[in-house]
């Protein structure tokens, strides 16, 4: 299969609705990362997104729709915090987790009787679904398990002749995947941290639970609610340890246990310290270290970057986990397999 490259003109994002209608496969520009999109509404279609990935039957995936007017088309029993959060956050990184309807194909959900709805920012993204009119299927657009991707050259590294193609919208503005909340409990549980942040979402919802797959992976027979729950994720290939801390001990504790080969993941501000060591050559800049916006949208690329090196290790600077940290923190917690240490 060849994988067209497509831009974002009126009639490639054409091309990528008929794609969609007639059941391919396409990735799309979102605000988060690149997705890799079906119709939502077609089980083969979806199922081809499992194959492309290489992605287990039991994670869920998120259905995409254009505006919060289409959440009564797909979901029933809505609660009133679902139109708050949509009011105040979409379109936006963020994820609901609702009762769904029986139109939703059990290959979407897992099984689940709930489902993941999304309002994406990515203008080029909303312009595709709702040309193609159709609420849109779709996971990051990476290899099952690896970091995800940002670009739409990070996206064509891992999909290129498996997918029917890929629209170029630019590079992502946030970085990290979507806040998941689940509105089916109470209090609602945050599932997954992301570009909207624990504290916003508790701004409107009041109290909310963290689910405790946000720091620690789930265990043997335990069922993902949401997709990012259970399985390694965002791991490049070679083996990654977070550091958490004051940045200043943990760049000092990086530089005095990591190999002259390894590589380093760190702030801005130590990137000197690093580089000027000999041998010391592949270091990736996370962003200044007060700076978490800038951490979200450089982590995959950093991760990503590593593939293509010879690098042993990796190892990697943390940001504390209050706001968008919580999201950097669990990207990266969750690539390095929970492997962290504390200084």
């Amino acid at each position: 299969m060849e994988t067209k490259q497509l831009e974002s003109t009126a009639a490639e994002i054409e091309q990528a609705a008929v794609i969609l209608r007639n059941g391919g496969l396409v990735g799309i520009p979102t605000e988060t990362v690149y997705g890799l999109g079906a119709n939502g509404l077609n089980p083969e279609a979806v199922a081809h997104i499992f194959e492309a990935k290489g992605r287990p039957q039991d994670n869920p995936l998120i259905l995409h729709i254009p505006d919060a007017s289409w959440l009564e088309r797909y979901c029933q029993n809505i609660p009133d915090a679902a139109y708050a959060l949509a009011e105040k956050f979409w379109p936006g990184p963020m994820t609901m987790i609702l009762p769904r309807k029986d139109m939703v194909p059990d290959v979407v959900t897992a099984g689940l009787d709930t489902v993941g709805m999304r309002c994406p920012a990515h203008p080029v993204c909303r312009a595709i679904i709702q040309a193609a009119d159709l609420p849109v299927a779709a996971p990051s657009g990476n290899t099952s398990g690896r970091p995800s991707p940002t670009t739409a050259r990070h996206m064509l590294e891992d999909m290129d002749g498996k997918i029917d193609a890929i629209v170029d919208g630019g590079p992502c503005s946030v970085g990290v995947e979507s806040t998941i909340i689940d509105l089916t409990c109470t209090p609602p549980r945050l599932l997954r941290p992301g570009g909207i942040t624990l504290e916003q979402l508790r701004s409107v919802l009041g109290e909310v639970d963290v689910d405790p797959a946000v720091t620690r992976l789930l265990g043997a027979g335990e069922k993902p609610k949401a997709p990012g729950m259970k399985y390694r994720h965002y791991a490049p290939k070679a083996p990654v340890t977070v550091v958490t801390g004051d940045p200043a001990r943990s760049a000092a504790y990086i530089a005095a246990h990591a190999a002259p080969e390894d590589g380093i993941i760190c702030f801005e501000e130590f990137m000197d310290w690093f580089t000027r060591q000999p041998g010391m050559r592949r270091v990736m800049d996370l962003g200044p270290a007060l700076d978490k916006e800038e951490q979200a949208r450089h982590i995959f690329d950093a991760l990503r970057q590593f593939d293509h090196t010879d690098v042993p290790a990796i190892w990697a600077q943390c940001p504390d986990a209050s706001g968008i940290g919580l999201a950097i923190a669990n990207r990266l917690n969750k690539a390095a397999g929970f492997h962290i240490i504390e200084v």
